[in-house]
């Protein structure tokens, strides 16, 4: 199998997470889960040593590719990796087709961390690269940009779902937008509403704009004008974090996990339902737990924010994947293809005209990693609450 770690670029061409991951000795037990995620794509037909080179002058991107190639195989998929291009012609156990084109908004080249203004100028940059990487990618369809061979000609895509999957990678903090950006880009809603009156309301955003000024569309899946995208695979935390996981490395992990029940099915764990925000913490086995649960009706939503050593958290590959189902596609992704109890399916609803979103309880919305010391403890539980809390 071809080595990704065995460089293969001069030390000034290597990008600065793949100089980190080769000197940091922690990372010993990381690179192998990371290399067999690769099984497959780095044979792919004269692409094996240009993906490896990738990878280590870029690493986000490749990234991305590695962790999708192990959840399709996760899922029972097969690749074509003997067609170029998209990145996975994919075919499912019962022989249905469909391509996925992988991308990602990366910060350009050498260009230093942002530092927007306010946290509205951040979520706005943030929506403005994913809509513009969706937007290369529906015209590489198309051809519209002057391409000879746009992949729409091409005789295994054409009549088959186009699906895009992105993952921001725009700055230190884009990890943190969960689903709330893709969800303003692909239906035009905001983030949920905390106010007493209208709590967990969304209200619709028809456009934003630009630095100069310019408008912006967003909503594009209530509309036909990318129908040429099927649907839109999405993730933050399939990352190199969920690597470090994998693999056991001890580190201390903060994750957000979605709750739902309907009110009729709670039993005997009715406290884990109780309103309100609530603390559980045990210092000795360094486990702290804060619910937060809210009345929907029917139902009792929330989260559950975990503090925990790495030996004490559980997290499978598809953890945190979303997949966004475009109601004007020309050819629609099947939405029973990706069965798995851990993955979020997003409709639009037409005749609603209103989001279908059905997060699986349990459904995994954030994950950081931090170093396993007392400073990076003390910082969690101060910014959650915990201190202070018996």
């Amino acid at each position: 199998m071809t080595d990704l770690f065995e460089p293969r670029l001069p030390v000034a061409r290597l990008h600065k997470s793949f100089r980190l991951v080769l000197d940091d000795p922690t990372c010993a037990a990381v690179m192998p889960i990371i290399q067999s995620w690769s099984v497959g794509l780095v044979e792919r037909s004269r692409e094996g040593d240009k993906f490896v080179k990738e990878f280590q002058s870029t690493f986000n991107s490749a990234m991305w590719e590695l962790y999708l190639n192990k959840a399709l195989t996760e899922l029972g998929f097969t690749a074509d990796f003997s067609l170029a291009v998209p990145d996975f012609c994919v075919t499912a156990p019962d022989g249905y087709r469909f391509n996925i084109e992988a991308v990602i908004s990366d910060r350009g080249a050498g260009a230093a961390p942002a530092n927007p203004a306010s946290l509205d100028a951040f979520k706005n940059r943030c929506a403005l690269k994913l809509i513009g990487k969706l937007t290369d990618k529906a015209e590489l369809f198309r051809g519209s940009q002057g391409k000879k061979r746009p992949y729409g000609s091409l005789s295994h895509v054409r009549n088959v779902p186009f699906v895009v999957a992105i993952a921001p990678f725009d700055s230190d903090y884009s990890l943190l937008q969960n689903n709330e950006l893709i969800n303003l880009v692909l239906f035009g809603i905001g983030e949920p509403s905390h106010d007493p009156g209208s709590f967990g309301e969304q209200a619709r955003v028809a456009e934003i704009r630009t630095p100069s000024g310019a408008p912006v569309k967003m909503g594009i899946f209530t509309n036909d004008s990318f129908k040429e995208i099927s649907a839109v695979i999405f993730s933050t935390v399939g990352t190199f974090g969920k690597a470090v996981v994998e693999s056991g490395v001890n580190r201390i992990i903060r994750s957000n996990r979605y709750r739902c029940i309907e009110k009729s099915a709670v039993g005997h764990d009715a406290a884990a339902w109780a309103l309100g925000d609530r603390y559980s913490v045990s210092q000795k086995k360094l486990a702290y737990l804060k619910t937060r649960r809210w009345d929907f009706g029917r139902e009792i939503a929330g989260s559950d924010i975990r503090i925990c050593a790495t030996a004490l958290h559980s997290e499978t590959h598809l953890d945190g994947l979303h997949i966004y189902y475009n109601p004007y596609a020309q050819c629609p992704l099947r939405p029973d293809v990706f069965q798995s109890g851990e993955i979020t399916h997003n409709f639009y609803d037409t005749v609603k005209n209103e989001p279908a979103q059905f997060h699986p309880d349990g459904a995994l919305v954030s994950r950081l990693l931090f170093d396993p010391d007392l400073q990076s403890l003390e910082h969690l539980l101060r910014t959650d609450g915990f201190l202070g809390q018996r």
